[in-house]
């Protein structure tokens, strides 16, 4: 299995292809792809999903993906890492948690988005003038970011959080999303709250969470969290006042504290 490195923090391809050169391969950084022309197969973990003009696919590093083109198709890659999400200035928008929350859930990388036909010419739009862009990224860093967010806040619109049926095992990825979109407001994440919103009772849910998951709900959300948090202290441009406002946490000592419990749970993990 192949795995190919990305350096750059951002890479924006835009190429047209009769037959796919790849292997199938995973990657470092995440992919933002837009199919501008054309029909086949993509194939993400050994699942085949039919795509046509219009489509958009969100990969994470660690999906395995290849294409089966039947027609020729034009492609537009958006590649980006973690260092691009967590930029400086990128934390003065807001939005910014639109992008996470899509990137960071693994659930949400294993299909494409089904949009409407005016999302879809939406997001083609957009997508054009990011390529309008790309001659010069340094200079048009800002407006491209703004770019991304504006995807990222249709791509949204269409996740699975607002199911309520808890009857198929195949809503985990609700209860999931739910957990994402709301990871900033632990009054969102009360067990009644959860219950409430999914329709089910506080006592059902945590059980239910740990039997098609393995771990609990509430190590899930504290794990979940504190990788953000490790996410935007690393990038260098988030401060310890700033991240506590931003996840309804106590004060900066707070942050202090789950900043060394991460470092501790590491080391001890690299001992082992």
């Amino acid at each position: 299995m192949e795995r190919y490195r990305q350096l750059k923090p951002l890479v924006i391809s835009d190429f047209e292809s009769e037959k796919w050169e790849h292997p199938v391969h995973k990657h470092n950084h995440y992919e933002l792809i837009f199919i501008k022309k054309g029909t086949g197969n993509h194939y993400i973990n050994e699942l085949a999903i039919p795509y046509r003009e219009g489509d958009v696919f969100l990969l994470g590093p660690e999906e395995e993906h290849y294409f089966d083109i039947h027609s020729s198709t034009r492609f537009i890659y958006i590649k980006f890492t973690d260092s691009y999400l967590y930029q400086e200035n990128t934390s003065a928008y807001g939005s910014v948690r639109h992008l996470e929350y899509l990137i960071k859930s693994r659930e949400t990388h294993l299909s494409g988005f089904s949009l409407t036909e005016p999302e879809r010419e939406t997001v083609a739009q957009i997508v054009n003038v990011i390529i309008s862009l790309k001659g010069d990224k340094l200079q048009n860093e800002n407006l491209i970011w703004l770019q991304m967010l504006s995807i990222a806040t249709i791509l949204q619109r269409n996740m699975p959080e607002l199911k309520i049926s808890m009857s198929h095992k195949k809503d985990i990825q609700a209860l999931f999303c739910y957990l994402h979109k709301y990871i900033y407001q632990p009054e969102m994440l009360r067990a009644m709250v959860l219950a409430e919103h999914f329709n089910t009772t506080a006592d059902y849910i945590g059980p239910y969470f740990k039997r098609n998951t393995g771990i609990t709900l509430r190590d899930y959300m504290r794990d979940y969290r504190n990788s953000l948090i490790t996410a935007r202290m690393k990038s260098g441009n988030y401060g310890l006042k700033q991240i506590a406002a931003e996840f309804g946490l106590t004060d900066e000592s707070h942050v202090s504290r789950i900043l060394k419990q991460v470092s501790t749970e590491e080391n001890t993990t690299i001992e082992h």
